[in-house]
C-alpha cells in the first residue's frame, strides 16, 4: 500500500507560478515511479509528467513542456514535486499525484486525493 498526500494548490494569476508537493508513505519511496495527472471539469484525466524511480528519467506532456518540471526527493522527504511556471488559464484543473508500483507481473496504481489549481486571467 502507498499513501499519497498532495499540497500546494491554490489560486494564481496567469503567468504566475505554483509548486505542488506529494508526500508518499507506505513503501520504499525509491522503488516506484511517480507522476502527476490532472482533470478539468467535464474532461478525462490526462497525463502531465512522470519521473522514474531514481529521478534520472523525466517525461512531460507536450502541453506543459518548458513550463512545468517534475522532480523527486528520495533522500530525505519521500516527496515528488511539480514546479509550474508561466501558468495559463487552461492549466486550471484538479491535480493528482500517482504512484506506479510493480510487483512481479502486476502493476498497481495509487492516487492522492487531488489538489485544486485555479489560474485566473
Amino acid at each position: 500500500q502507498v499513501q499519497l498526500v498532495e499540497s500546494g494548490g491554490g489560486l494564481v494569476q496567469a503567468g504566475g507560478s505554483l509548486r505542488l508537493s506529494c508526500a508518499a508513505s507506505g513503501r520504499t519511496f525509491s522503488s516506484y515511479a511517480m507522476g502527476w495527472f490532472r482533470q478539468a471539469p467535464g474532461k478525462e484525466r490526462e497525463f502531465v509528467a512522470a519521473t522514474s524511480r531514481s529521478g534520472a528519467y523525466l517525461s512531460h506532456a507536450d502541453s506543459v513542456k518548458g513550463r512545468f518540471t517534475i522532480s523527486r526527493d528520495n533522500a530525505k522527504k519521500n516527496t515528488v514535486y511539480l514546479q509550474m511556471n508561466s501558468l495559463k488559464v487552461e492549466d486550471t484543473s484538479v491535480y493528482y499525484c500517482n504512484a506506479k508500483v510493480i510487483v512481479g507481473l502486476a502493476t498497481y496504481d495509487y492516487w492522492g486525493q487531488g489538489t485544486q489549481v485555479t489560474v485566473s486571467s
